[in-house]
């Protein structure tokens, strides 16, 4: 097995990437990475890897102050021409395609490059502009937030629906650790708890692969883990904001990047947490509402998540049961809880049931014969995988993070809408898919509802 874990950044990056075990080739289309104090003065030096001479710079009005400021003195003192589009800040900068349809109309088509200062909204966009104009693509990140960095996608809405689309992720990133520090307390919040969900993403990875034969890679997933357990031995600093440990997040958050675009999946950095997370977007999207961070909603996402897989632990699979279950499937039901869920958006989610065939009665059973045969392996995994919930509280409390929906103003029926509907909204197998082909699911639910109410 290819040990990715312990390799250098400067390995990881490799030009011409690895063959593995796996049966896929991992490369990265990263070609210029630093991490660390003072590195925003390398950005000239990134330009001049990928190439390029003449950078569309793109920021939000509050990364313009945190960074952008100073990449625009770089740029001058180092003699670099460059065009600047900063948002105006009269709306919330949002993953969507109004503001990529006003970044494409600003972008200046002489510009080479696209320079995103920024974390999550202002990487993803930047990402999406340079694959549809056709121009690498380099990020230099302003806090230790979300873990898209150096991934090959972008998390978007397209009228009022999350996707995860694939691009050719950034050629260049620059994580000046003393910039991030500044950042706001709960931006690192959401740095932590986007990458508590590595707990989770390997596990169902993990899961999916025995009871689907759904692709995995080992080596991957061992780099992940390793990147979450420094996360975690962070935290003191991380409330400190020393550089030093925000760098252990900011390193933890791009090898999650590297990562997804290693397998061309998101599997190694997302599970059934970032399914709350989308859905809670997508109902308050309808709403006119927004909620918190991303990271942070994860984040809640996954301690919700740590609490389903301890009542998993304790179940006992009965195909029978499972059978009656699958046997008795109520589509106008189910069409209707879709419908009232998702409302103008419930037809992507049907397409998306259809092509996956979740719903109909051979693929439920196949999988419920799959699970109860290997029932112990899957014990085995979660035992192996899940940490233990008592350190994952203790470090929540320590840092600040909230830990429950009503924290964000997320109600309880919103909450067990994301739940029971989780499984639905994506063809990937999560937790909540085992549950529903064990005819399990609305049982769960009401233990779910206990730690809500």
């Amino acid at each position: 097995m290819l040990n990715f874990k312990n390799m250098s950044f400067e390995e990881l990056l490799k030009p011409d990437g690895y063959d593995c075990p796996c049966g896929r080739h991992h490369a990265t289309a990263v070609k210029f990475l630093k991490i660390g104090r003072g590195v925003i003065e390398t950005v000239p030096e990134a330009l001049k890897t990928l190439g390029v001479s003449y950078p569309f710079v793109v920021c939000d009005q509050n990364t313009y102050r945190a960074a952008g400021e100073r990449v625009v003195e770089i740029l001058k003192r180092a003699g670099i021409p460059y065009a600047l589009y900063v948002f105006d800040g009269a709306h919330p900068v949002m993953p969507s395609e109004r503001e990529l349809g006003i970044l494409a109309m600003r972008f200046n088509h002489s510009c080479d490059v696209v320079l995103g200062v920024g974390s999550g909204v202002i990487n993803d966009l930047c990402k999406m502009l340079g694959f549809t104009a056709n121009r690498p693509c380099a990020i230099v990140g302003t806090a230790p937030s979300m873990d898209g960095y150096a991934s090959n996608s972008s998390a978007m809405e397209l009228e009022g629906v999350k996707l995860t689309i694939y691009n050719n992720g950034p050629e260049a990133v620059i994580c000046d650790t003393e910039i991030m520090a500044q950042a706001p307390m709960r931006m690192l919040r959401a740095g932590f708890g986007d990458m508590i969900a590595k707990y989770i993403s390997i596990c169902e990875w993990r899961i999916a692969h025995l009871i689907t034969g759904e692709y995995y890679c080992e080596a991957v997933a061992d780099m992940m883990r390793a990147a979450v357990a420094k996360i975690m031995a962070s935290v003191d600093g991380i409330l400190a904001r020393d550089p030093d440990a925000v760098g252990a997040v900011a390193e933890g958050l791009v090898l999650s990047g590297l990562a997804m675009a290693y397998s061309n999946v998101s599997r190694p950095a997302s599970g059934i947490e970032h399914r709350f997370s989308h859905i809670w977007e997508m109902i308050n999207i309808a709403r006119g509402r927004s909620l918190e961070l991303h990271g942070i909603q994860v984040g809640i996402g996954s301690m919700l998540t740590f609490e389903l897989y301890e009542y998993i632990r304790k179940i006992k699979p009965d195909l029978q049961h499972a059978r009656d279950v699958i046997a008795a499937f109520d589509p106008a039901a189910w069409d209707a809880k879709i419908n009232r869920v998702f409302g103008a958006v419930a037809g992507d989610v049907f397409a998306s049931v259809k092509k996956s065939r979740q719903n109909e009665a051979d693929v439920r059973l196949a999988h419920a014969e799959t699970i109860c045969a290997h029932w112990d392996e899957i014990l085995d995994i979660i035992h192996a995988e899940m940490p233990d919930i008592r350190v994952m509280y203790a470090a929540a409390q320590k840092l600040g993070m909230p830990v429950r929906p009503c924290e964000i103003d997320v109600s309880t029926s919103d909450t067990m809408d994301a739940l029971v509907c989780s499984h639905d909204i994506r063809e990937r197998y999560i937790c909540t898919s085992m549950l529903f082909d064990l005819g399990l699911l609305e049982e769960a639910a009401e233990f779910f509802r206990g730690l809500l109410d």
